[in-house]
């Protein structure tokens, strides 16, 4: 009964190491893709069997909790401003100069036709706070880390699992789950650059796994990326949607 009582110990010992284990890990990879502020010009390319089409936007952003994106391309999306602030989201649309809260119902949406989504937007700021992170195979550097969601969380995933390079804390691919355990889409991340004291992917893939979706493929680049050089706070209010859109 003692030597039970001293493994049980020792389980939920190691256990509760290899959760901050992995909580320390998914903070670094955090700080490497958003340092304490960003600014970066990214481009999207949307594929799917019937068209191709690309995006140009221009983001910045302070910590995990403020974002503001802007379209710069093509001309009929141009000015298409998203704000960020906390667990709330905004969208201007300048054809009908009209002002758009994004409820938590529209999270798994695709963003701007892409297999993006409303929810990768904001679930940055959520991945310590409202997973329980569990480190569940390595190999050498390699880490897999289990992302399950917490009892009162308000998550659109069933589990995340994220693989990650512990030598310069990079994600190399992230797996999306439903409720029941199906495997939803892929994330995976190449080209990883160095940005003063950060590594970061610059190339990311993102496949959808659904029926109907299996030709579809979402590809962002980082094309500029700029880490703490501070960002004008005139960017964080509902006012800087329509300000900047122009």
């Amino acid at each position: 009964l003692k030597m039970k009582r001293l493994l049980l110990i020792f389980s939920f010992i190691l256990s509760m190491a290899g959760a901050n284990e992995a909580e320390d890990i998914i903070k670094k990879v955090e700080k490497n893709m958003r340092g304490d502020n960003a600014h970066m010009r990214l481009t999207m390319t949307i594929s799917t069997s019937r068209h191709e089409r690309n995006l140009q936007m221009e983001s910045w952003a302070v910590g995990n909790d403020k974002s503001f994106i802007k379209i710069l391309s093509p001309a009929r999306d141009r000015g298409i401003t998203f704000l960020k602030l906390d667990n709330k989201m905004w969208q201007y649309v300048p054809k009908i100069e009209r002002t758009i809260k994004i409820p938590p119902s529209m999270m798994l949406q695709s963003w701007m036709g892409s297999d993006f989504t409303n929810d990768d937007l904001m679930r940055e700021s959520s991945m310590v706070e409202d997973y329980s992170a569990q480190v569940i195979h390595r190999e050498g550097s390699i880490v897999t880390i289990e992302l399950k969601p917490l009892e009162n969380a308000s998550v659109v995933w069933g589990k995340i699992l994220s693989k990650v390079d512990t030598t310069k804390y990079t994600q190399i691919e992230d797996r999306f789950y439903d409720d029941d355990g199906g495997l939803v889409r892929v994330f995976s991340y190449d080209t990883v650059k160095k940005f003063g004291r950060y590594y970061v992917p610059t190339l990311w893939r993102i496949k959808p796994m659904e029926e109907g979706k299996k030709d579809h493929e979402t590809v962002i680049r980082l094309d500029y990326v700029a880490f703490d050089k501070g960002v004008d706070p005139k960017y964080f209010t509902k006012k800087a949607l329509i300000r900047y859109s122009r």
